[in-house]
């Protein structure tokens, strides 16, 4: 009898706890879209490690198989925030997008990534620029930064423009493909890209950081009219990728991380995965630990903007397209 009371009585206080246990707040879901590649590990992380969800945020990410579809798509809504080149935000709200738009855009950047890591890629028989005469070298579109990249570096080596012909192939993973199955004779990859093809005998030409010093890479940026109406959102899914950065450069994860890029990018070896690895951590060059934007960055990508643009185009104020307040609530002062 006693034990039939004692069991009643912790029922009835158990279920009056559960209910007057806090409703556990609802997640809003974020339509995130970006590029394949092992660069993305912040976001494959803070989903292993359930960091969205811990800064409120259910995070859908999508890859894109090119830069049109990544614009158009986010520009039209159907995706809420991109993750890449801040050169494609100012290339389209400038006019000078790879195609037409239904709307003008206004776009913001609150979030910086990476330099970018990009590499001039180039099939065995290449082994200098002046090879290149003659041959194909492939894009992901005419009107990109990284595409303006690659024709500076060629300027910069005496290749003119008439030597060689621009093919459009896509995104990283799919030129890194038609790379390899020796569709073109050479193209800008971002690492782990270029580890992987110069793995199979590919030849490194020269790297954008040596030319060009200061690039801003990747950055998180959305329509400012949904950052605004979904501040916190977008503050937790910073938070939620800073935890995943402080987690990246904490040597003690390192085989986790490792294994994160194995799983995620079947071209990734044990070995590569490694070296992948040091060169995200690394304290100069690596991935943007505090995610702060490279300011000086955005100006280099608007001088070869401003360069090989169209239609032609004075570029001058690198803050126009950023909002750096977002940047302030989440961590505070710069």
């Amino acid at each position: 009898m006693r034990t039939a009371l004692g069991l009643l009585l912790s029922f009835v206080v158990t279920s009056t706890a559960m209910a007057q246990a806090p409703a556990a707040r609802p997640l809003q879901t974020i339509n995130a879209i970006t590029f394949g590649g092992g660069y993305n590990i912040p976001a494959w992380i803070a989903q292993r490690q359930g960091f969205f969800e811990k800064h409120g945020v259910a995070v859908n990410l999508a890859y894109t198989p090119n830069s049109v579809y990544l614009m158009t798509n986010l520009i039209e809504g159907k995706f809420d925030l991109a993750l890449t080149a801040i050169d494609n935000l100012i290339a389209y709200q400038e006019g000078q997008g790879e195609v037409p738009v239904k709307a003008q855009p206004d776009l913001v950047a609150f979030m910086g990534m990476d330099s970018g890591f990009l590499h001039l890629i180039a099939a065995p028989p290449v082994k200098t620029f002046a090879d290149l005469r003659g041959k194909e070298i492939s894009v992901d579109a005419m009107s990109t930064g990284f595409a303006f990249i690659v024709r500076d570096m060629l300027a910069r080596s005496g290749v003119s423009e008439s030597d060689i012909r621009y093919v459009r192939a896509g995104g990283s993973p799919a030129r890194f493909r038609a790379l390899l199955e020796g569709k073109h004779a050479a193209t800008l990859l971002p690492t782990p890209f270029e580890m992987q093809a110069m793995e199979r005998g590919y030849n490194k030409l020269a790297s954008a950081d040596t030319i060009f010093g200061h690039y801003m890479g990747r950055t998180a940026f959305a329509q400012r009219a949904w950052v605004k109406s979904n501040e916190t959102a977008v503050l937790g899914f910073m938070r939620a990728y800073r935890d995943a950065m402080e987690y990246l450069f904490d040597p003690r994860n390192r085989e986790v991380c490792e294994a994160l890029l194995i799983a995620n990018d079947p071209n990734t070896t044990p070995a590569l995965a490694k070296k992948t690895y040091d060169i995200f951590v690394d304290a100069k060059s690596g991935l943007f630990r505090n995610l702060m934007i490279d300011v000086g960055g955005i100006r280099t990508v608007l001088a070869l903007r401003g360069k090989y643009g169209t239609p032609q185009k004075s570029f001058t104020d690198p803050m126009k397209y950023v909002d750096l307040q977002y940047y302030e609530k989440a961590f505070g002062a710069k």
